[in-house]
């Protein structure tokens, strides 16, 4: 199948290599406990870009094995079906202080040569910035707001993911047109952007905005590959958009979560205490303690979301709104 983006409008120079030659302009945003080898790998075969946290390998040794595998059925993969489109891996890390991993795991993605790192909560280090410079990687880093923004350019990082109102996870406030507006004022490279973005006519409405790239999560989690439990994907099938919850109080950072997982914990969903962002910690290599082991992240596209199909079959449909919604205002 021919890369859907060359048929549309030449890409912008300031795409790299690695992401020019995608069947969709989607990055798959790496889920905490869901983003396990097989939903990336599926995510990477049907042409988009794969990426899990690095923290999902439990011990640093997995995360070697994770990405030696991975990278050899991906080189099957594309031997066996050499016109096929195959997405590039991702791989996120926590930047925070208290992530003591990061240094050991940093090392395993440049021994790999992962072809993007993902990096959250705080701007890269510079020599973590050269060292994947060194073997033509690149560093995507995903903010909230223009101060973040600004810092992470500052360090030089290759491109932004602007985390929007609505996201699933770790997410922000704001409007993702005031986001992507006031970002791309002092910004014209690369940019991606999250929030309640499920389907392919909200892929295209995020280029409309001005941003190279749709990064989505939540509709994945409701996909057969999903390493998610069936009652967390059921809960998504019932959630409206009004049903996610916006609380600090699971990881010490502001995310969004459904509802019904926040009640079966026995908490009351309207009334949740705020948590100490002091305190928040990566040291164990989990981004939630484990009382909140069962508090399911998710995004507000949960509202256009109701079956559990393949990845293919999710990124197929995906390719068909995003060609129906570009014919609709052509």
């Amino acid at each position: 199948m021919p890369d859907i983006r060359t048929s549309q409008r030449p890409l912008p120079d300031h795409i790299p290599p690695v992401l020019r030659r995608l069947s969709l302009p989607v990055i798959a945003s790496p889920m905490f406990t869901v983003s396990y080898p097989d939903l990336v790998l599926a995510q990477c075969k049907a042409g988009i870009v794969g990426s899990f946290p690095a923290l999902n390998a439990r011990q640093p040794e997995l995360l070697d094995e994770w990405l030696n595998s991975m990278k050899e059925e991906l080189q099957a993969y594309q031997r066996d079906n050499p016109q096929a489109i195959v997405g590039p891996i991702a791989v996120n890390q926590i930047a925070h202080a208290s992530n003591v991993r990061l240094e050991q795991d940093v090392a395993t993605c440049i021994r790999h040569k992962v072809p993007i790192l993902i990096t959250s909560l705080r701007a890269p280090a510079p020599e973590i910035i050269a060292e994947v410079h060194a073997y033509g990687g690149i560093i995507l880093h995903d903010v909230i707001n223009l101060r973040h923004a600004m810092k992470a350019l500052d360090a030089g990082v290759d491109g932004l993911i602007l985390v929007a109102a609505g996201a699933g996870g770790h997410a922000g406030t704001l409007s993702p047109m005031a986001l992507v507006g006031e970002v791309r004022k002092r910004f014209k490279g690369l940019l991606a952007l999250s929030g309640s973005i499920a389907t392919g006519d909200a892929i295209l409405a995020a280029q409309a905005m001005g941003a190279d790239f749709a990064y989505m999560g939540t509709r994945f989690i409701a996909s057969v590959e999903a390493n998610a439990s069936e009652e967390y994907k059921q809960s998504l099938l019932r959630a409206s958009a009004s049903d996610i919850i916006y609380s600090n109080l699971f990881s010490g950072v502001h995310g969004n979560y459904v509802r019904e997982s926040i009640e079966r914990s026995g908490l009351d969903p309207d009334n949740l205490a705020v948590a100490d962002k002091s305190k928040m910690s990566f040291a164990d290599g989990r981004s939630k303690a484990k009382a909140w082991k069962d508090i399911w992240g998710a995004g507000q596209g949960v509202a256009v979301i109701d079956d559990l199909p393949t990845t293919a079959e999710i990124v197929a449909r995906l390719k068909r709104e995003y060609a129906a919604a570009r014919e609709r205002i052509m």
